[in-house]
């Protein structure tokens, strides 16, 4: 297992200490099968991963994926932006808890904060139909209920952060479907997970992200959310 001077980890000689069969299951499943499983790489591993820690808010394992996600390819602007996404998605204290762990994690890799991304980037296009489309049915379903939280979702959501350049849009979707799971948002699934599938995401990829969120999330989590994909997957005709 991967440590990091500034937060030891268990070892699986700890975990054999006092559940030696979660120690096997660690090393025979996930280490020896699923991480390996072909339809997600590594990389997408890493994302749904660090993803679903930082919803839980589950640190105690975070420094090792942390690494293991830069070792995938995954960039450090790229964890800056998934850090910042979930602040919105997973709440701000969460995303706190992450940058408590990563920045040790920047800092004994040379990491930089001018390597970053920029506060006020030059933004992705916006697709003006769509966004149009879904501001007007939110402003309709919700705008008496809460006009805070509809300006803010179509001011700062999806015209601005939605639009950031340093994380794909399929990879942005990919991070808020897998926090969505991990947090047992099922409610949030369907439109999420359909623009996912927009942005790229294929059948067989949202499918083994499922896979890999009931070892990280627990199956209950996918359970509850196995019906609302596959409704999407049946009103996609897939």
């Amino acid at each position: 297992m991967t440590t990091s001077p500034s937060h030891p980890e268990l070892t699986l000689d700890d975990v054999s200490r006092v559940s030696p069969a979660l120690a096997h299951y660690t090393q025979s499943t996930i280490v020896g099968e699923l991480w390996s499983r072909p339809d997600l790489s590594p990389r997408d591993r890493s994302i749904i991963t660090l993803a679903a820690l930082i919803a839980r808010n589950q640190t105690i394992r975070m420094p090792h994926y942390v690494n293991k996600t830069l070792d995938s390819g995954v960039t450090a602007g790229e964890i800056s932006e998934i850090i910042t996404h979930l602040a919105f998605y997973s709440g701000w204290s969460n995303a706190f808890f992450a940058v408590n762990v990563v920045k040790d994690i920047f800092q004994e890799r040379g990491i930089r904060a001018d390597q970053l991304p920029s506060v006020a980037p030059e933004l992705l296009p916006l697709d003006g139909v769509a966004e149009n489309k879904r501001a007007t049915s939110v402003d309709a379903n919700f705008g008496a209920v809460s006009p805070g939280v509809v300006m803010y979702t179509t001011d700062i959501l999806f015209r601005d952060l939605w639009l950031r350049p340093d994380l794909a849009p399929r990879d942005r979707s990919l991070v808020t479907v897998s926090a969505l799971v991990a947090a047992g948002q099922v409610a949030q699934i369907t439109y999420h997970l359909n623009r996912a599938m927009d942005n790229g995401l294929t059948k067989p990829q949202a499918s083994e992200m499922l896979t890999q969120l009931a070892f990280y999330a627990g199956w209950p989590c996918v359970f509850s959310a196995m019906p609302v994909v596959k409704d999407v997957f049946a009103g996609r005709g897939i």
